[in-house]
């Protein structure tokens, strides 16, 4: 048997690249639907993600399973419109004119911006266009240190600090400059004449959940089925599942998990340092809408990190009238306030300071607010990132373990939907590789 642990995005994809590739593995989920970090809820209309989701046109290999599956054509392209929250006032930043009338850059930081997103490095007056193409390069630079030589004070002072505040907060001098430059390169296709092109599904991305538990088939997708524990000596011997109250030991050949690294180490021993943080995440549905952009970024003091207006990106008739906004906070601790209010407490908290932000709004206007949290929702990307990422193949510890979660390579330098299909199809593909080497093509089983 081969068991695929966790029923997100990349277990389900390491199941259905093991199918593709005659094997017929079970994938056990903790909780009672699959997706994790993009499970839906269901509003007046189309399903809407607890957390925010939408693709950048570098995400390649999502598109091209969405494509295998069959739902290629409920992917849509969006222009995503951009603004900064400073002193009171939306800057809309998507257009070149916005760009250049917004107040808190010179026209020097906007031009050492500029070339930094373009990738040019103009230091020393001459333009350099290969200096940022090796990551690995600027692992151990700080991003603070980086910001200031690379661009301008201004520039890290009035753009990235209150971004990296807001995205790491109390960690955010401990990031490197790599995972800016990955981030930068990450980003999908921008037109300085309409803003950044982004990817979200016609019906939400359970539309390619629902196709990839399909194909993968759901009499092999086990729900409600917490891993208790796996057993391993030289080689991973069996797996104990909880289901109804019961627990239960499944015999296996090979194992790919799919979960955060601390789980990992609590079933196998195997270690990983790379430190995460959490996330406290309220979509609200309301009757108006309340900015007229997608992403307002924001650099005052404000109770969230972000407010994510999802129907100033997909239209609203899609939700049956309504206008979803997100609100959205990282923690770097379960200590954090935030993290201990109760539903009610961040309602009133953050409702407070929609209001405070936009004297207009009116919470006459919410008509319902779902709040999710999640204590590992990203990792933080600190220096030296890439020593600790977890590799796919764990004969270290056990033959037949395999690990596809968020510490895997493929999330790097910025974890994404893309980096669960990616990490869940290496994971696979090396199971794959060891199984015919091992036992030889005839053995196809699960």
């Amino acid at each position: 048997m081969i068991a695929v642990v966790g029923g997100g995005i990349a277990g389900l994809a390491a199941a259905y690249r093991l199918q593709q590739q005659g094997y017929e593995p079970t994938v056990f989920e903790a909780s009672s639907s699959v997706g994790g970090l993009a499970a839906t809820y269901e509003t007046a209309g189309d399903r809407i993600e607890a957390f925010y989701h939408h693709l950048s046109a570098t995400e390649e290999t999502i598109v091209e399973l969405a494509e295998e599956l069959g739902v290629g054509d409920r992917l849509e392209w969006r222009w995503g419109h951009d603004s900064y929250y400073v002193d009171g006032v939306v800057h809309p930043l998507n257009t070149a004119w916005e760009i250049a009338a917004y107040p808190h850059l010179s026209a020097y930081d906007k031009f050492r911006l500029g070339m930094l997103t373009l990738g040019v490095d103009v230091r020393g007056g001459v333009p350099n266009f290969d200096t940022y193409d090796d990551l690995e390069a600027f692992e151990h630079v700080p991003i603070k240190e980086f910001l200031l030589e690379h661009t301008s004070r201004g520039v890290y002072e009035y753009f990235f600090e209150p971004l990296l505040r807001a995205k790491f907060g109390s960690r955010k001098e401990d990031v490197s400059a790599a995972w800016l430059l990955g981030r930068i390169q990450f980003r999908g296709e921008r037109d300085l004449t309409k803003g950044e092109k982004l990817g979200y599904f016609e019906g939400s991305f359970g539309v390619l959940l629902d196709a990839l538990v399909e194909a993968v088939g759901r009499e092999n997708v086990v729900t409600d089925a917490p891993v208790q524990d796996i057993t391993i000596g030289k080689s991973v011997e069996s797996l104990r599942v909880e289901q109804d109250g019961t627990v239960s030991e499944h015999e296996v050949d090979d194992v790919v998990v799919t979960t955060m690294p601390h789980l990992l180490e609590r079933w196998t021993g195997y270690e990983c340092a790379i430190d995460f943080q959490g996330s406290v995440c309220a979509v609200v549905g309301m009757d108006a809408p309340v900015t007229d952009t997608y992403w307002l970024n924001i650099a005052d003091e404000a109770p969230f990190g972000a407010l994510i207006e999802h129907t100033n990106f997909v239209p609203p008739a899609r939700y049956g009238g309504e206008h979803l906004l997100y609100c959205a906070s990282y923690v770097q601790s379960t200590d954090d306030p935030l993290w201990n209010m109760s539903d009610d407490e961040v309602r009133d908290h953050w409702l407070s300071g929609i209001e405070e932000m936009f004297p207009d709004f009116s919470r006459e206007q919410v008509e319902w607010m779902k709040v999710a949290r999640n204590p590992r929702t990203a990792p933080i990307y600190e220096r030296g990132y890439l020593e600790m990422v977890v590799p796919y193949d764990l004969s270290v510890v056990a033959d037949g373990l395999y690990y596809a979660g968020m510490a895997s390579r493929a999330q790097y330098p910025e974890r994404s939907l893309n980096g669960g299909v990616v990490a869940g199809y290496e994971a696979a593909d090396q199971l794959a590789t060891a199984r015919n080497q091992s036992v030889g093509p005839a053995r196809k089983s699960g």
